[in-house]
């Protein structure tokens, strides 16, 4: 290789990076190789790039996504630092905003918060809403509201539609009543036992993911497996309280990726779980509060509406059924790639 060329190691210690860091860069073209060895896949780097390198190394540091460093880097100086400053002032506000909701919660779980008692029944109202999308030419999610239980499922694969819809079945016979973690975890494998048949005569099986909240008056059981979602409003805070069951949310976890950067990695659709996989769900069981918002959603609508507007939509006072088909026209509006399945739901007195 010419001698005006660094090697990856090189360039790294030189723009003080790391290599692993300089991949991914190059994996969502915001910094890519001045030459690659067409035999080993090696990658070379110019002298020229440690400026851009440093650069990007520094809006890392203060947490810019990635895909925002991407619009920004190349702009004129002083477009630059206004954009570092939205940037800042939009991370004081996210950090403000979760200052207060652990404020909420410490209260809640030191007995100052208000939760329901059996002489004040709590009910759920609710709706459910899904769409086709703008480019898919199947629909595979599905999402499903009844009095005691809400579910998001996204199915994949041959009979994808069909995989989402056993497993919901399953859940919709269950009673919400009784030994919630042990009712669920049932529900589990006879979910995955349903899928797993859809698939038995082809080589090609499908899967699903399902989020599913069963309601048991005083609380709420909670199945998840994949990359549907959960969140909850409470004190006008919007929280997740789902894990991705994915390759990208276990690069966060290890802390080689931020959340806002798992959007829009290239493999972030690829799970690490899900039924028709034999694989293992996340079961738990929450507490009911009165005028708590529950969304379960699918990936074609949270990986494709940033959840700042998730949240002023979940939190502009609309009905269920409004809110749903309001989110449904933001996931519409920034392009729909994908299936679109939400379910909302507000916890009333009875």
């Amino acid at each position: 290789m010419a001698d005006e060329f660094l090697t990856i190691g090189a360039f790294a210690r030189a723009a003080r990076l790391s290599p692993k860091a300089l991949r991914l860069y190059d994996d969502v073209g915001l910094l890519r190789p001045a030459a690659v060895d067409a035999d080993s896949g090696y990658r070379y780097y110019a002298p020229a790039q440690l400026d851009r390198a440093r650069l990007v190394a520094w809006l890392r540091r203060i947490d810019m996504p990635l895909a925002r460093i991407k619009e920004v880097c190349d702009l004129p100086g002083a477009e630059l630092a206004a954009a570092i400053g939205e940037h800042m002032a939009h991370a004081e506000a996210e950090f403000a905003a979760r200052r207060r909701l652990a404020g909420f919660l410490t209260d809640h779980l030191t007995g100052k918060g208000t939760t329901m008692s059996d002489t004040h029944p709590l009910g759920l109202r609710f709706a459910a809403g899904s769409e086709i999308g703008q480019v898919r030419d199947n629909h595979q999610d599905l999402a499903y509201a009844g009095s005691t239980l809400l579910a998001v499922a996204d199915g994949s694969g041959p009979a994808g539609d069909r995989a989402a819809a056993a497993a919901v079945d399953v859940f919709r016979s269950l009673p919400a009543t009784g030994d919630l973690l042990g009712t669920l975890t049932a529900a589990v494998r006879d979910a995955d036992a349903a899928v797993l048949a859809l698939g038995a005569d082809s080589d090609e099986r499908p899967i699903t993911t399902l989020t599913a909240l069963l309601w048991s008056g005083t609380r709420i059981g909670v199945a998840h497996i994949g990359d549907t979602r959960a969140y909850l409003v409470r004190g006008g805070e919007l929280s997740r309280f789902t894990d991705d069951h994915s390759y990208v949310q276990g690069l966060v976890d290890a802390g080689e990726l931020s959340a806002a950067d798992a959007v829009t990695h290239p493999q972030r659709p690829l799970l690490v779980r899900a039924l028709g996989a034999a694989a293992e769900a996340d079961v738990a069981v929450r507490t009911a509060v009165q005028d708590d918002r529950y969304l379960l959603c699918s990936d074609g609508l949270w990986a494709v509406v940033p959840a700042g507007r998730i949240a002023e939509v979940l939190t502009a006072g609309h009905d269920p059924q409004e809110t749903v088909r309001l989110l449904i026209e933001e996931a519409m509006r920034a392009g729909a790639p994908d299936n679109i399945a939400c379910v909302v739901a507000d916890v009333v007195p009875l």
